[in-house]
This record gives structure tokens, sequence and C-alpha cells, in this order.
């Protein structure tokens, strides 16, 4: 620290003069581990930033390659912050993940001696925004009216990302449709917003209408195709983004991997895998969960071990990703393993962590072992077992016949039990033909999901296998009456890296005649 020392000019008030300080720290920090330990040194001198220096200093620290919480700590510290201050901290925040401190730091700078102008509002916008928030932001969305604010294209476009990332559509389209020739950052958060609100055939409009999109505006309409389901039509948008020239990013290859993973399209995931590392994209936790679940879902769970185990930076939602994948995939004890490894490790398990290791312990069928991750739940973790977990008791207890005290529990809950829990329990009872206990679960299923023909099915299988024939007919005439709609069962097939769907009766593909054809020829009978 003898330069730094030697650098420092005379202080007669205390104050670090703002230009050396500057060329000094700009000439010596090349991380945030540098700037820190020169902070360090300025503190322990007792001197004190220049608030010019400050400002520019914390403009680095709230940046991406900066830390966050040092950049408030130096806020907080700096002696009367000024607008580009308190501007850039709100901002920074703003787009971290605890959006939350953006807007309790806006209202402080309300009762500051600086007021906010309007390339303050964007970020606090932004910030009800990421937290879905917009009936609060609306508060603000007045205040920007009467200031005469809400026609800045920045401001107004932050309003319209709000309130539909909100679900606000019907305030998203009011401020969206007040814009003569809205850009595409609008078009954008109106593309996602009807998306996550499940009106992607409006959203697909919106895109197929925009002279210009922007790799954002590819991702949102992909994305939202994985959030509706709408998994072909996410793959064949994006080979038309290829078809265009325009690169993926690491968003991009997410929606993908989704897409993949429920698909089962193992060549294509792989393709997309490889695609992120000839790209040398980051491998942050969000990417890295995505092909783990995408490897285990697809079938290849040695590919998802690898992946897995060769990762440096695992968070929590990978450590579940490959529990629940081993599990699904029957691997139960290397999930058990797993969760036992997690516990060992630097993290805690969470609720996802439990559904995966008593999905295990369901398919092993140990009643003992999931009875104790159930009690380590709520005695050593403090969690409190949602529907989901009692859902996975009570088919461990369903698997190894245990439908009485399966009942009970559900009797017992301290939580309304919901149509599906009372669905594993038919199910358990259709499997080992318990017919009493099928009847007042199925009077349960019909009572919360009238329109849902699964309880209705279920019932009438178990009186089938009982020989009950008469009732079982009854309930199929009642689910017809009541309108019940069974879904079709769907499956899919992946040849030369495209993939095929297959509704039950259906008859959408573009081959069915041929299909037919050769089933037909094999000597399968078909039917119309």
């Amino acid at each position: 620290m003898s330069t730094l020392s030697s650098a420092l000019p005379p202080s007669s008030s205390n104050f670090i003069s703002h230009q050396p300080c500057l060329t000094m720290l700009q000439n010596q920090c090349t991380n945030i581990k540098d700037f820190k330990k020169i902070h360090a040194h300025v503190i322990k001198a007792g001197l004190a930033l220049h608030p010019f220096a400050a400002t520019r200093l914390l403009t680095f620290c709230a940046s991406s390659y900066g830390d966050i919480n040092y950049a408030y700590l130096l806020f907080a510290t700096t002696p009367n912050p000024n607008l580009f201050s308190w501007n850039t901290i709100i901002r920074a925040f703003s787009r971290s993940s605890t959006p939350l401190f953006a807007i309790s730091l806006f209202v402080d700078m309300l009762y500051s001696d600086i007021q906010p102008q309007h390339l303050t509002y964007p970020s606090v916008f932004k910030a009800y925004g990421q937290l879905g928030a917009g009936h609060h932001g609306a508060q603000l969305h007045g205040r920007v009216v009467k200031l005469g604010l809400e026609k800045d294209q920045f401001i107004r476009n932050t309003i319209i990302f709000m309130y539909a990332n909100s679900g606000l559509l019907g305030d998203a389209r009011r401020v969206f449709g007040k814009v003569m020739e809205p850009d595409v950052v609008a078009c954008n958060s109106m593309i996602m917003g009807l998306a996550k609100c499940g009106e992607v055939d409006e959203s697909r409009r919106l895109f197929d209408g925009m002279p210009t999109r922007t790799t954002v505006t590819w991702n949102s309409m992909i994305s939202g195709y994985v959030r509706n389901g709408k998994l072909m039509e996410a793959l064949e948008l994006f080979r038309n983004m290829q078809g265009e020239g325009v690169e993926p990013s690491e968003f991009t290859t997410v929606s993908l991997l989704n897409a993949c993973a429920h698909l089962g399209a193992l060549q294509f995931g792989e393709w997309v895998h490889d695609y992120i590392k000839r790209n040398h994209f980051e491998l942050n936790v969000i990417v890295l969960t995505a092909i783990i679940d995408m490897y285990c879902k697809c079938g290849s769970i040695e590919n998802a071990i690898e992946v897995f185990e060769a990762s440096s930076s695992r968070g929590l939602s990978c450590w579940n990703s490959i529990i629940i994948g081993l599990a699904m995939s029957g691997y139960e004890r290397e999930a058990i393993d797993y969760f036992s490894k997690l516990e060992l490790s630097n993290l805690k398990p969470d609720c996802v962590s439990f559904i995966g290791v008593l999905t295990a312990c369901k398919h092993l069928g140990d009643i003992e072992k999931a009875r104790d991750y159930f009690a380590l739940m709520m005695n050593k973790y403090e969690i409190e077992p949602s529907i989901k977990h009692y859902t996975c008791m009570v088919e461990v207890l369903g698997h190894a016949e245990l439908l009485e005290e399966a009942e009970e529990l559900i009797n017992g809950m301290p939580i309304e039990p919901d149509a599906i829990i009372w669905g594993s329990l038919l199910s358990s009872c259709r499997k080992h033909g318990n017919v009493e206990i099928a009847k007042r679960a199925a009077e349960r299923v019909c009572e919360l999901s009238p329109s849902d023909a699964s309880g209705y099915v279920l019932m009438s299988n178990v009186q089938a296998a009982s020989s009950q024939f008469e009732e079982a007919m009854e309930h199929r005439i009642l689910m017809k009456e009541r309108l019940a709609e069974k879904e079709p069962g769907c499956s899919s097939i992946e040849l030369y890296g495209e993939v095929h769907e297959f509704l039950a009766g259906g008859r959408l593909h573009p081959k069915t005649p041929e299909i037919y054809s050769l089933l037909n020829d094999s000597g399968f009978a078909l039917q119309d």
C-alpha cells in the first residue's frame, strides 16, 4: 500500500481531492476486491471521499461487475448524496434480486433534500414490475401523470412493463394503446405480459406485426410458447429465428431446454447444450438447472450427473433438479444419496428438495424412510409441509396399501385438501381394489373438480374391476351429464432432429394417412 499512501494528497479538510482519487482507483482497481482494499485504506486513514469521487465510485460498485451491498454501504456513508447517486443506487437495486430495496430507497429520497426527476422513475417502475406489484405502482403512475411525465418514452415503457409483468393487462393495454408508434421495448413488454396471462395467440399477432425485432423479442415469444405448453411452436419459432440470422442468447437456450425437457427431444437438447459450450455462454445456476432437468426428463441420466458433477457453482435448484430427476427415473437410491450430500454441503434443503426425496421413497416403497424425512423437514429445517408434501406421503402410504392411514392423513391435514390429493388416494384404491375408500375419495374429487373426468374414470375402473358393472356404467353416464372431459393422451417422438407430436385419436399430423395405412398393413385394425 506504499503506492497508495504516496498517491494521497495532503488533507487539511479530511477530504480526498476527487481527481487524484479517481485516477488512483481507475488505474489500480481491476475488480471489486481491489477497490475494497483501497477503500478500506481510505477509511482507516480517517479520510472521506469527495462527493464527486464517491459518485463515480458508486457507479463502479453498483455495476454488474461490482457488489451491490458494498455499493449501498458506500452510498450510506456518502455525505449529502447528489441526484446522480440516488438514481444510481435505485437503478442498481431495481436490476438486482432484491428490487424492493429500490422502492424503499425511493421513499427515502422523497423525504430527502434531493427530489426525484424524470430519470429516477423508470427504475422504480421496473422494481414494481419485477415484484409483480403493479397495484402498488399505480400510485406512482398517478404521481407521474400529475407531473406531466407520462409521455416520457422511458417512463411510459417501464409503466407498460410494470403492468404487463404484474398480470394487469387491462392497465397495460390502456397505456400501450395511447402510444401512436410503440417502440420495440414497449412491444416486448406487451408480448411478455400477454403470454404470461395465457393470451399467447394475441402475443404472436403483436410479434408478427412488429417491423423490427430484437433478441429480447424472440426470447419473449419463445418463452411465452413454452410457458403455455405450445412446445412445438416454440421450436418452430426458434428455427425461424435462426433463418433470420438472429443469434440466440442464454435466455433463448433456457426456454429451448425447457421445451426439449417436456417433449423428450434429447437430440435437440444435446444440440442446445453443445451450442452453449461452443459460444462460451455463462453456465449460471439457471442455465445449469435447465440442462440437468432436460437430460433427466429425456432419460439421459448419465449426462445429467456428468453436468452436475462438473459444475463448480451448484445452486440449490441444481441439487433439486438432479434429486428429482433421479427419483423420477428409477434411480431412487442415488436420489437419496444426493439428498444426503446436499445436507452436508453449504446449502440447506428446501421444500422442493423434500418433494424429491419423498418421491424417491415412494418409488422404493420405503415407508419408514419417508416418515423420517417428513419429520426431518418439520423438526430440523422448520419447513411447513405443503399440499405437495402431503400428496407425496399419501402416495407412499397408498403404494404400501395403507389406505386407511392415507385417508386419515388427508382428513387430519391443517390445510384444505384439493382434488389432486384425493385423486392420489383414489388411484391407490384402484390399484388395490378398495371400493369403500374409493367411493369417498371419488366423491371429494368430483365435488372439488366437477369438470375433471379423472375422478369419474378412476371410480368407474375401480367398480368394473370389482365386477360392479352397473355402478361403473352409472359413473360414465354421470361424467357425460356433467360434461366432464378427459384430456387426451399425448406422446412425442424425435426423428432426425425433428419432434413429432401425437394426440390420442388425433389426425392433425401431416402424414396421418401414411401412418394409418402403414399400421393397417402391419396388421393393426384401426377404426375412424
